[in-house]
């Protein structure tokens, strides 16, 4: 995809109306070495053997952009094989990526590394979140999703500042897609968990701004190539 990552529109008088900066987010590939248990912000390494899923993703991603990670190792491993799966044509030198570790997944503190079976059943079961625990509830020596949240708004208005009128790819976690997707729509962050993000999907989230303000258009959210029940399919774990 080659189209033009900035987009005016002027106004009669000629002055530019609004610039728009393209946010597409990329989860990470799936983790299959976890052996069932918690891993939030474990740095553990993810599969990235199914090329067919990264020739898909990459021929929709755009030329020219800036690439960003977290600090994780999962989301480099990610970028590369979006890289060797026909994003750089031949000869063409990698990106280097601006790491973000605001773009981390959730801390889980003391539950990373717990059996996730056995979590679960010590817990309530909560209805559509899919996820560890309320927005708010912050786990020992970790953060909540509501943390998260914050963060990771901080980390996308800097960062649209900085790269105003680009394409931003962003490779990142189920966690933080969610926290940018509630940044975008203003939501409150037990609203965002319902939100599904798969692996190796995509979610497009484009910022405008101009003189008479700024705001966010959703392009796609949680756009992938896995089958339909699919064994490589792995909601997120953390």
């Amino acid at each position: 995809m080659t189209s033009d990552p900035t987009q005016h529109l002027s106004s009669g008088s000629g002055r530019t109306a609004f610039v728009r900066t393209r946010w597409w987010w990329v989860r990470h590939a799936p983790v299959r070495s976890d052996d069932g248990r918690i891993y939030g912000q474990s740095d553990i390494a993810c599969d990235c053997g199914d090329t067919h899923i990264f020739e898909r993703l990459a021929a929709e991603l755009p030329k020219d952009a800036v690439w960003v990670t977290s600090h994780l190792r999962r989301t480099h491993q990610t970028a590369l094989a979006l890289w060797q799966a026909g994003y750089l044509a031949e000869g063409t030198a990698p990106p280097e990526p601006i790491v973000v570790p605001d773009f981390a997944e959730q801390n889980l503190g003391a539950w990373q590394g717990q059996d996730r079976a056995g979590f679960f059943a010590d817990r309530q079961p909560m209805a559509a979140s899919y996820w560890f625990a309320p927005a708010e509830e912050r786990p020992p020596e970790g953060e909540s999703f509501a943390d998260l949240c914050r963060r990771v708004a901080a980390a996308i208005e800097r960062l649209t500042a900085e790269h105003a009128g680009r394409d931003i790819v962003a490779v990142a976690h189920g966690g933080t897609i969610r926290g940018a997707i509630a940044h975008a729509l203003d939501l409150a962050p037990q609203a965002a968990l319902a939100f599904a993000v798969e692996n190796c999907s995509l979610t497009r989230l484009d910022h405008y701004s101009g003189e008479t303000g700024s705001g966010w258009r959703i392009g796609v959210v949680n756009r992938h190539g896995w089958p339909e029940g699919g064994p490589a399919r792995h909601a997120p774990q953390g």
